[in-house]
This record gives C-alpha cells, structure tokens and sequence, in this order.
C-alpha cells in the first residue's frame, strides 16, 4: 500500500491520492531531481502479479511517450520499483470535463467549439502516429482554468502498429461513449475514437447523453441500433452545420465518419462561416447497418526504436501460457457467441413484439395549451412540459400554433409532443427616426416587416431658420421606446416647405405684393430699379428676381428683385418738335417764351 511521504525510485515522493482506475491508481507526487509535482500512475497491486496486465501497462507508455501535443498529458518516466509498475506524467491543475458539465449543464456552442477544436487536434497528433485512445469520454479529458484541455488515460491506447497483447475483442471504456463496432465486439480503429468524440460533443451542446439505459448492455444496444436524437429538435439555435459535425461523426457504419480526427478538425474550423450554417442535412453514403468488412486495426507498421522497445517487453510466452491462452479464447468465445445470441433475440424479437403502433398527431392548433395537452394524452402521445413561445398574427396569445412532430404525422405511439404557443402579434419597440432624411423608406420598411400603419403628414409649424431635406422627418408619434404591434399607427411628421414663387409681373406694393410676401416669410428685401418706356411694364411691376423660382425659403436671406421704373414720352408735334420750342438755321432750339 503506497502512503503520503513513501518514495517510489527515491525519486518521486507521493503527496496524496488523486483517483482510482480500472488498472491503476494515480497520485499526486513530487520529483525531488527536477523540484515539480508530477501525476504518477501506479499499477494496482493485484494486477502487478499479473503478466499480461504488466505488460498492458508498460504498452500504454510505450505507446504514450512518443506523444508531445499541448493538448495531451505529457509522460515524463516509466519504470519499476519493488515490485510496483509506475509512470510518471505531467501534472494537471484543474478539473475534468465531466465535473465541468455537472455543474454547467452544458456549454455555449463557442465553449463547445474550441474545446472539440483542443480535442480533435491532440487526437490528430495520436492518429498520425498511429495510436488511438479507446476510451475517450469526458472523465478522461481535464480542463484548465485558462480553458485549455488536455487528454489524459491513454493506459488502453493501442498502437496500431504494436503486437496486440489484449483481447481484440474485449469491450472497454465506457459504453456511454462506445462505438457501435466496440460494443458488438469488433476490434478498434481510428474511427472508433471519432465516434467517442461526436458523442462528447453532443454531450457539451445538450449537458446531457444521447443514449441512456438501466444497464450497459441496454445503452450498447441502443449504441448499435438507435439513431441519434436531433440536437435541432432541442435547440434550434444549434446551426446545422455543428449537427451535420456530430451526425457524421457518430454514424453507425465507420465508412460514414470522418477519416480521422484532423479531417474532423478542419470541419469545425469552418462550421460556423455563413456559407454553410444552414447547410444540407448530412446524408450517409453507405447503409448505416452494413457489415464493413475493410475496417480493420492497422498492425504491423515498421518503426525500428519501437519495434526494439516493444521487443524487451513483449517477450515471447511460454508454451504453456499459449495454451493457457487458447483455452481462455474458447471458454471466451463460447460466452460472446451466448452473447451475440442474446442481442440477437433482443434486437429482432423484443422490438417485434413490443412494437408501438403508429398514430396520427391530431389538428390541435388553434386549442388552448391546455385542451391541446387533453387531445394528445387522449390519443396516446406524450406531451412536452415546456411549451415552446413564439409570436403570430394569426393566433390568439395563449393557443397553439403548430406541434414538433408536425400536426398531420404519423407517428410512434407514446412519442413526445412538443407544443409551440402564441404570445400574440410580434411586438415592435419604436425607434427614434428623427433626423433621417428618407420617410418613404422609413415608412416601407415599418408597413413591410412589422405591418404598422404610417402616415405622412407635414407639420403644422412653419420652418425657415434652415434649409430642409422636403423628405426629413421632423417629428413622430409615438416616440422612441412605444411598444407597437401589427396593425398601429406611426406618425411622421415632414417640413411644410416654403418655396419661392415666379415673381415676374408681381408688383412691389399691395397686399399680395413683393414687400407684403417678404415682411411675412422674414426675407430682407433689395430693390433695384430698372427704367422702362415699354409699355409691357408699369411702374413697380417686377422684371426679374435674384432667386429662383422653387428654392427653399429661410428666414433672414435676402432677396434680390429688379422693378420697372416708368419713363415719360416726350410730346412731339408736327414739325417734329414740341409745340413750345422752335429750331433755328444751326439746329438750336428756341422757346417761345423767350425774347426775340
């Protein structure tokens, strides 16, 4: 029994125990050579007489060592001490993801992404050199404060490439995580670990698992048989493309998973970019039942340094533990034929037998939740608990609108209906428009999508101490904030623009006359006169104005108008002269009132 303060390789001095596994236990310790706490893996005591288990256990280091990723717990020694088989490994501060999701419930989908990126990427580096996990599930990754992971326990990681010292067909890792292939007793392969990744991802969205049962075989059936739930159906805010992540990471037939964990990588990288969340459902390419004969364990893959190590720990059994060995094979395979039998029968005759009808889902929109709920139950289904809230024009508040499954189905017998219930016409919150200078599209925009009535009006008080867009929105009603539903008025109030009229032939004075016009909209008004003898004009009546006719009107500009200023005809006589005036021999003009 190791205690707090024992030595292992008068090295490692043992602080506390930190969890218990199915092979070994694992504490906290203290390297005195390099002044670090490390994790040291110990392997249990009534397995340390055990040979093939001791040979296990120095695979898993023999395989793990040659990992360096900052997403994997990184093995700093192995060896062995008094009998007691140990690996030292990096310490990790934090706490496991499983003991994060019981105390989160679930993650948000960004949290969700970045630690499936962390995980693909550490699992990536593994596949690419040909290890895989087994048994990768939440309890085995921990999580720094900081948000980083890291993947612990590869004590069942294979080397694709080493001698199989395990039974090839012994279920490990827990069946929650189980691929399809593990738990009908086929041998591990790199897919096998992108399954156990999909469920952990569907575990992160939702805080829960996607296959329950009252005991393991029950779940590994469900493993192999049941098709996945609809993360969709749950949370409809889940983007497509994150379930077709985890559909086709979790399908049953290998051949319709990603290749390996960096395949997987590169598809979360890009999930979220807005060409693809609302992406096709994914379709598998190959029948999700069908027997894949070409999955196999990759064995055998030369690596000189391995196949050395490997060669000093698995040394060749005796004679007589072959045989041993033999006899275990077929003591094994007789209880995994009685086995297989069972699923059989369980598989095909309980479903057979115990087969739900399948039944119409009732027309329930419309109905009260509660006469709804009543319609259901009466016709054998099961109803949600929480309905689902959502507003309609063409609902009451507090009737159904539609059913999840849809109304019209034809369904199982007994399956959970989800009601979706009106809060009545969509609410609106009214902004502040003033100032925008565009009322028609205000006003489209308002009739469109919120069916408001709007109207525009021009506002009462007159405006000329600036120049105004005719189409700005001076005032509205209600103001910002006003809580509106379809089928309210929106008011919109717009300048009641001044323009200037064509003054030609206006006069100067008079009651409609320029100056009258001017003292009233506040114009300074300039004068100029402009003698006229043609008799089209009269005095005061305007030639031309400065300004011109259609500009806005504000108060204080002047304005610039020219008048007709009448000149007198002289009065011309016969000779061509005024009566009064005679013209002498040099062309001077004399009056007649002058003295001769």
């Amino acid at each position: 029994m190791i205690v707090k303060g024992q030595k292992i390789n008068d090295r490692y001095e043992i602080i506390k125990s930190i969890g218990e596994g199915g092979m070994a236990n694992v504490y906290l310790g203290y390297d005195t050579i390099l002044d670090r706490n490390v994790a040291i893996k110990v392997l249990r005591g009534d397995l340390s007489n055990d040979e093939k288990f001791v040979r296990r256990f120095q695979r898993e280091a023999l395989s793990a060592s040659s990992l360096s990723h900052p997403n994997i717990v990184e093995m700093y020694d192995v060896g062995e001490d008094a009998g007691l088989y140990y690996i030292v490994m990096e310490y990790v501060e934090g706490k496991t993801l499983k003991q994060l999701l019981k105390k989160r419930g679930s993650l948000t989908l960004s949290e969700a992404i970045d630690i499936m990126l962390q995980l693909t990427d550490g699992m990536a580096h593994a596949h690419d050199s040909y290890i895989i996990h087994r048994d990768l599930k939440p309890q085995n990754i921990m999580i720094q404060d900081d948000g980083q992971i890291k993947i612990t326990d590869f004590g069942i990681a294979m080397a694709l490439n080493a001698t199989q010292l395990t039974q090839t067909n012994s279920v490990m890792g827990s069946v929650h995580y189980l691929p399809p292939e593990q738990a009908s007793g086929k041998g591990s392969t790199i897919r096998s670990d992108i399954y156990s990744m999909g469920i952990i991802f569907y575990e992160l969205l939702s805080g829960s698992l996607p296959f329950k049962g009252e005991s393991a075989v029950e779940i590994a059936l469900k493993q192999m048989r049941d098709p996945l739930p609809s993360l969709r159906l749950e949370n409809e805010e889940i983007p497509q493309s994150i379930e077709n992540i985890i559909l086709k990471s979790t399908a049953k037939n290998p051949k319709n998973r990603y290749h390996d964990a960096k395949e997987m990588h590169q598809d979360l990288l890009t999930a979220l970019n807005d060409d693809r969340i609302n992406e096709p459902v994914y379709q598998y390419k190959y029948p999700e039942h069908e027997v894949d004969e070409n999955t196999k364990v990759v064995e055998n893959l030369s690596a000189k340094d391995l196949a050395q190590e490997q060669e000093e720990i698995a040394k060749p059994l005796e004679d007589e533990e072959v045989k041993k060995t033999n006899k275990w094979i077929w003591i094994l395979s007789g209880i995994f034929g009685a086995i297989i039998l069972a699923l059989l029968i369980i598989f095909f005759l309980v479903p057979a037998l115990t087969k739900a009808p399948d039944i119409k889902i009732p027309n329930v929109k419309g109905m009260t939740v509660i006469k709804a709920e009543e319609t259901l139950q009466k016709a054998g289904f099961k109803v949600a608990l929480k309905t689902v809230e959502q507003a309609s024009s063409s609902v009451k508040k507090g009737r159904v609108i539609k059913t999840s499954p849809a109304i019209g189905r034809t369904i199982k017998k007994g399956t959970t209906i989800t009601l979706y219930e009106s809060t009545g016409k969509e609410k609106y919150k009214m902004e502040d428009f003033v100032g925008n200078t565009d009322v028609e599209a205000v006003k489209k925009m308002l009739e469109e999508e919120y069916k408001l009535v709007v109207i525009i009006t021009k506002d009462e008080e007159e405006n000329f101490d600036r120049k105004y867009n005719e189409h700005e929105i001076l005032k509205q009603e209600p103001l910002k904030g006003k809580e509106l539903e379809e089928g309210d008025t929106v008011t919109f109030y717009v300048p009641n623009l001044v323009l200037y009229p064509d003054m030609t032939n206006w006069f100067l004075e008079g009651e409609n006359g320029v100056k009258a016009w001017a003292e009233k909209y506040g114009i300074t008004l300039n004068v100029v006169e402009q003698d006229v003898s043609s008799d089209s004009y009269s005095d005061g009546q305007v030639i031309n104005q400065a300004t011109a006719q259609g500009t806005q009107v504000v108060t204080g500009r002047t304005l610039t108008v020219t008048v007709a200023k009448k000149v007198k005809k002289p009065v011309v006589g016969d000779s061509g002269t005024k009566d009064d005036e005679k013209t002498d021999s040099t062309g001077s003009t004399s009056s007649k009132e002058e003295e001769p």
